[in-house]
């Protein structure tokens, strides 16, 4: 077979703020023999959808900032989660048709990268593709609140837990957890459209922080045993300014300061006035410990629609950079997806 497309995202200048589509991420078109390209004992893949999380914009830095993930070359092509078909493969354990989950270029075809990151896994069986559940509340997403909130959150019948983001792809799993377990929640979200879909999910006290004074809220709803962070900021400081004494504060991601945005806490002392707990972590820190819980107990949740979720899905490896942009500017309405091509 003759040469075919192979369109290209690369990384192309580090933004000061929110990355700017066709300025960030450029896109290229380029070439590819997928009969001959060599693969060195590992497989060729063709993309079939892309995640667009939020920590990406982390990896948008200088080189020698130092991070829990490597920081992405300028002039190269850039990588996330996503779903792909192998279309050859040399390597043990993996086949032509399989449907595979992991790191991927956003390439439609490459060779698959190193597994020093993220290891490559051929997809579970109960979530069909079609619906990129996997690449959501199945996936990275769904397992860092599943994992953080039974690992942290310790939750007792009739407590009250604040998650900020609530309506988000994490955010909403940790609010059908804890109802789930009778807790009482508090959700805050940037959209009325946010708040309609976090009382759909059972969020009792629902409210837009752009239009409603989020400290005002906690104030009168507190206090809070348990508060699901992603955000920083002053959502953060309201926060600390209503936990209950000892109370618990699990810090999945501050998502404020990944833009150069940068805010001045006036509550920290809050944490040892209070005796709180704070628990930071990653999903690679838990997933040892909960992946075979998380699929075994969760996904089939998803799967006969007990947990509710919502996906954005935008069509076109070209359109990375914009629904890069708006995760960043909270315009999203779901769990941000770029679909790259049908099998």
């Amino acid at each position: 077979m003759s040469p075919i497309r192979n369109i290209s995202i690369y990384f192309n200048e580090i933004p000061s703020d929110y990355p700017i589509p066709g300025q960030t991420l450029i896109t290229k078109e380029e070439t590819i023999d997928i009969d001959t390209v060599e693969l060195n004992g590992s497989c060729l893949l063709k993309t079939l959808a892309l995640s667009i999380d939020p920590y990406l914009r982390l990896q948008m830095r200088e080189t020698h900032i130092k991070s829990y993930f490597p920081a992405y070359e300028v002039g190269e092509v850039i990588y996330g989660l996503g779903i792909a078909v192998v279309v050859r493969s040399e390597r043990e354990g993996f086949k032509a048709g399989d449907k595979v989950y992991g790191l991927l270029r956003h390439q439609e075809y490459h060779v698959a990268m190193p597994d020093s990151l993220t290891p490559l896994q051929v997809l579970p069986p109960g979530l069909p593709i079609s619906n990129a559940a996997m690449l959501g509340v199945g996936g990275l997403a769904g397992g860092s609140g599943y994992m953080g909130y039974k690992e942290y959150a310790k939750a007792k019948k009739g407590q009250t837990i604040f998650v900020s983001t609530a309506a988000g792809a994490v955010g909403s799993v940790v609010v059908q957890l804890a109802k789930r377990d009778g807790l009482r929640v508090i959700g805050s979200a940037g959209s009325e459209e946010k708040v309609a879909y976090m009382k759909e999910i059972g969020v009792d006290v629902a409210f837009n922080y752009k239009t409603t004074d989020t400290n005002a809220v906690l104030a009168k709803e507190g206090p809070i045993d348990i508060y699901w962070e992603n955000v920083g900021g002053a959502t953060l400081d309201a926060a600390l300014a209503n936990m209950q004494v000892h109370g618990t504060i699990i810090v999945c991601g501050v998502m404020s300061s990944y833009n150069g945005v940068e805010y001045a806490h006036k509550n920290l002392s809050s944490i040892f006035a209070k005796s709180l707990h704070i628990h930071g972590f990653l999903y690679t820190d838990l997933a040892p410990k909960y992946t075979e819980e998380f699929y075994r107990d969760f996904v089939p949740l998803v799967a006969t629609g007990a947990i509710k979720h919502n996906e954005e899905i935008t069509r076109g490896l070209d359109k990375v950079g914009e629904a890069m942009a708006r995760l960043q500017k909270g315009e999203n309405t779901g769990k941000v997806v770029v679909w790259v091509a049908d099998e």
